[in-house]
């Protein structure tokens, strides 16, 4: 048996490497935008919208150029984000709008190895008590519920100024004074997050989920802000429309939805600032992303507003084409990230499960399978090459955004995409040589388009891919 002092010493020391062990790894800080285009941002191209704090990130990290959502929709695409998993795998979109209790979310893993967790706004993965995000492994949850949007931006937030707009209504906000813009809530409640935990828990890192609910519909924003871009716009024509893809949106000429996403670079501003001022921003890799591509199609005979465009890229949010999928993807990590520099990985949203992962000296849970790749040598300037990126949409809405039921594969620089409605047929894109997706190569090279279609079944057959059901 030890004596008494020789085991008090070495308990001490082993207090003292474990929390030696969480001090070194990193904080992390996911950014998250609702329907936000891949070229909503100036430091993207969009020449109207204003951008300059996710400019500023850019230039302090690392920019992807070939990025892509899971999905290009909400539910599907948070799935895949949360549980490092293909969404198709596990039959979403479909009957599953939840993530099974038996799965390890990215929340879980870091909190079990040692992480304090945070989150607030978009949830969009459950429906009922036990779903929730203080259900899967977050410890303080802030607006985050059944609802993909909120009734309005404005408190009171559960009262609708447009009826036609319906959500599920905003869980913890009930206290907000009226006239309150959500936004700013989310980001004062992120920020108060972040003193509190450097002031009581400075030797513990944190994961910190700021998942805004702008800039999805309803479209709605400070007067001040759409006066700015009002201005901007001054006498421009009135919106133009082409008939592709169901309907497609043209130009980023909405001065509304141009100034919500200025009020969501004002929240980032705000984030990095405090970063900053707590003396934390060194040691904390922030993630910029979004869910998939801006709302820029609608159905032939449907009226919805649609927020912006998204070209170069073809079509837009609920499509497999470009537009649909590609996202902004920015990673700023002083103590690891180049500044100022920019990479054409091609990675997808459920690799931050495994990059996040492996950031934080983490064993990846196996039941992500092969389905998240961690990106860490990417960021590090080092050689990244990805396998195959696998999209299944069943569930389409022709008449709300205007696609169609649709598998897609990206493997190097050719995407296969298959179509199943009015009947099965194939589509080949190089989509490095023609981001625009205007030549279909499939009855130039059908070899190659029947290799590719043949290995995108057997990818569908292998995920456990559910039967297409068009509305």
């Amino acid at each position: 048996m030890l004596p008494l002092f020789r085991f008090i010493q070495i308990s001490f020391i082993s207090i003292l490497t474990v929390t030696s062990a969480l001090a070194a790894k990193p904080n992390i800080l996911i950014f998250l935008v609702d329907d936000f285009g891949p070229v909503d941002l100036s430091v993207y191209g969009s020449e109207f919208y204003e951008t300059p704090a996710m400019d500023q990130m850019a230039a302090e990290g690392k920019r992807f150029t070939q990025a892509y959502a899971a999905h290009p929709r909400c539910v599907p695409s948070r799935y895949g984000f949360f549980t490092g998993r293909f969404p198709v795998r596990d039959g979403c979109p479909g009957d599953a709008y939840n993530i099974a209790a038996e799965v390890t979310t990215l929340a879980e893993a870091l909190k079990e190895g040692g992480y304090s967790t945070f989150f607030a706004g978009k949830w969009h993965l459950g429906k009922k008590a036990g779903e929730m995000p203080q259900d899967q492994g977050f410890d303080i949850n802030i607006a985050g519920g059944a609802g993909g949007a909120p009734r309005s931006y404005f408190a009171p937030y559960n009262k609708s100024k447009n009826q036609l707009h319906k959500a599920a209504k905003l869980p913890d906000l009930e206290d907000a004074p009226e006239g309150e813009f959500l936004t700013e809530r989310l980001t004062e409640e992120t920020v108060a997050f972040l003193k509190a935990h450097t002031e009581t828990h400075s030797d513990q890192p944190f994961f910190a989920v700021l998942s805004h609910y702008s800039v999805h519909t309803p479209i709605e924003a400070k007067p001040s802000d759409i006066k700015i871009f009002e201005n901007k716009l001054g006498t421009r024509g009135k919106e133009e429309f082409i008939t592709r893809d169901g309907t497609t949106k043209l130009a980023q000429d909405n001065a509304t939805y141009a100034a919500m996403i200025k009020s969501v670079d004002d929240s980032l501003n705000q984030v990095m600032q405090t970063l900053k001022d707590l003396n934390i921003d060194e040691n904390t890799l922030v993630l910029l992303t979004s869910d998939h591509g801006g709302l820029s199609n609608r159905g032939v005979d449907n009226k919805r507003q649609l927020a912006t465009s998204n070209l170069p890229f073809r079509a837009g949010k609920g499509h497999l084409y470009e537009g649909g999928i590609r996202v902004p993807f920015i990673v700023r990590w002083p103590s690891t990230v180049t500044a100022n520099t920019t990479s054409d990985a091609i990675v997808t949203g459920t690799d931050i499960y495994a990059t996040l992962l492996e950031a934080a000296t983490l064993p990846l849970m196996p039941e992500a399978h092969s389905d998240s790749v961690s990106i860490l040598t990417a960021l590090k300037d080092e050689p990244f090459q990805r396998g195959p990126i696998i999209w299944h949409s069943p569930r389409p809405r022709p008449t709300s955004t205007g696609d169609n039921a649709a598998s897609a594969m990206r493997v190097g620089n050719m995407k296969v995409i298959k179509h199943y409605y009015p009947e099965i047929s194939y589509e080949l894109y190089n989509v490095v040589t023609d981001i625009e997706e205007n030549y279909d190569l499939a009855s130039e090279f059908p070899r190659l388009t029947q290799q590719l279609a043949k290995q995108l079944e057997a990818q569908l057959q292998e995920l456990g891919a559910i039967a297409t059901k068009q509305k």
